[in-house]
């Protein structure tokens, strides 16, 4: 510090973030909003001119309006230079993709050690990072000893761990309003500095749980890991369902009644996708194996299997409905987003659904509100539609494989004219079945009668 300079403890936190695509972009909006200076760390010039905008690069509701209000105010910025983030910055957070390996289930994590790489030669005074990226157990140890021995500041840099919980299409809300606070800290000055960061959403009552570095690594992939068992158990009850003519719906209108089990994600669909669930889940699978904890992979696997099970019973009820002829025969897709919400087309049951029933030789047109873009890249050879009333033109069977509200929203009976055939599979189990019915339609929807 040269002289006259505040130190960190005569002024406000300054906080970098490191990385700027879903998760980084709602924590360095929500880092402004709570009132801090922030520079956003992002090397993709395409993403990081957007940014500089106050645009998000994705589809995330509310988002663009925050990230406006402060990069206008000045609060927040962006840069590709990590110069301009080392010794600026008190607390640095780490929130850069851990993909799923090529040809494995393990976590990439090719991006956290490119910011090691890149930030731990810099840093020549004492600070925080902050590790907010879902990584296998055990990785933030790995991290604290490359900083120790990279960087000038050596243990002066302190490692911590703060998974982060936001849902696509809720993350704006859930950055600002947590449901619940982890950290995954080494001192008391860890905790306080996070609780310092945390002030607002801890002011508003959010429950903070303190922990080590390996309880709060596991916290995420925990979570994702029980979210998924709990959407493949109801899906499991949903062939149960089938075979015996119950209501897949109201059964899990009674079991969300119990307190021990609880309504939210007990839908049954085609399945959970996107670009955290699937792949958080098999890397908790692929640590768990490193660490020979065989139940864990014996029972999650089980959970995948019947996640890729429920995709290919939507296919299956796709050919009962249109018969032993695929070639010649339209069908009509209702979504491309892997839920509402959000353009994410990662691992989207879908999209995955129409590119199995094209390959068995029909014609497949795709609406979606928001995804069509990122549909286009990567299936470019199913059909797009410009609305959902153009998809169903000439279609012999409608599928409703995202729950958009505009889709609940849509006319049965000013469809049926546009239709081959009035037959639409509500894979979603969202739509008013008598309402489809009523107009004329065959109403199919996997778990109900």
């Amino acid at each position: 510090m040269t002289e006259g300079t505040p130190t960190p403890s005569e002024r406000p936190l300054r906080i970098s973030v490191i990385g700027t695509n879903y998760l980084g972009a709602n924590t360095a909006a929500g880092m402004a909003e709570f009132g801090f200076d922030v520079i956003g760390v992002e090397i993709d010039e395409h993403r990081l001119k957007l940014l500089n905008d106050g645009k998000a690069p994705l589809y995330e509701p509310g988002l663009d309006p925050l990230l406006k209000q402060h990069t206008d105010s000045g609060r927040l910025r962006f840069t590709n230079d990590y110069r301009q983030v080392a010794d600026w910055a008190d607390v640095h957070f780490i929130c850069v993709g851990t993909p799923q390996q090529e040809g494995s289930d393990a976590a990439d994590l090719a991006q956290v050690n490119s910011v090691v790489d890149m930030l731990a030669p810099l840093l020549t005074r004492p600070c925080l990072v902050v590790g907010r990226s879902t990584v296998p157990v055990g990785t933030s140890k790995l991290v604290e000893k490359r900083f120790h021995s990279e960087s000038p500041a050596g243990q002066g840099v302190e490692i911590a761990w703060q998974p982060e919980f936001l849902r696509e299409a809720h993350g704006v809300d859930d950055t600002l309003h947590p449901d619940r606070l982890v950290f995954g800290v080494q001192s008391a000055a860890a905790e306080a500095t996070l609780r310092q960061v945390f002030a607002a959403p801890i002011d508003e009552g959010t429950p903070v749980v303190v922990c080590n570095l390996p309880t709060a690594e596991l916290v995420k992939g925990g979570a994702n890991a029980f979210l998924a068992t709990k959407i493949s158990f109801i899906n499991a009850l949903a062939e149960m369902c089938d075979a015996t003519g119950a209501d897949v719906t109201q059964l899990a209108d009674a079991l969300g009644h119990d307190k021990r089990i609880g309504r939210g994600m007990l839908n049954a669909g085609p399945g959970y996708g996107g670009g955290c669930l699937p792949k958080d889940l098999r890397a908790f699978m692929a640590r768990a194996g490193e660490l020979g904890v065989e139940e864990v992979i014996t029972l999650l696997r089980e959970v995948d299997d019947i996640n890729q099970h429920r995709r290919a019973r939507v296919v299956d009820v796709t050919h009962e409905l249109l018969g032993a002829e695929w070639v010649g025969r339209n069908v009509t897709v209702l979504g491309a987003a892997f839920k509402a919400g959000t353009d994410d087309v990662r691992d989207s049951p879908a999209l995955d659904v129409a590119g199995r029933i094209q390959l068995h030789g029909a014609t497949v047109t795709v609406f979606d509100p928001e995804a069509m873009e990122n549909a286009r890249r990567v299936r470019p050879t199913l059909r797009y539609a410009s609305s959902a009333a153009e998809a169903c033109e000439g279609a012999h069977l409608v599928l409703h494989l995202t729950e958009w509200p505009e889709f609940r929203e849509l006319d049965p009976a000013a469809l049926r004219g546009a239709v081959a055939h009035p037959v639409i599979v509500d894979a979603r189990l969202s739509l008013d079945a008598q309402k489809w019915r009523d107009a004329g339609w065959t109403y199919r929807a996997p778990g109900r009668p």
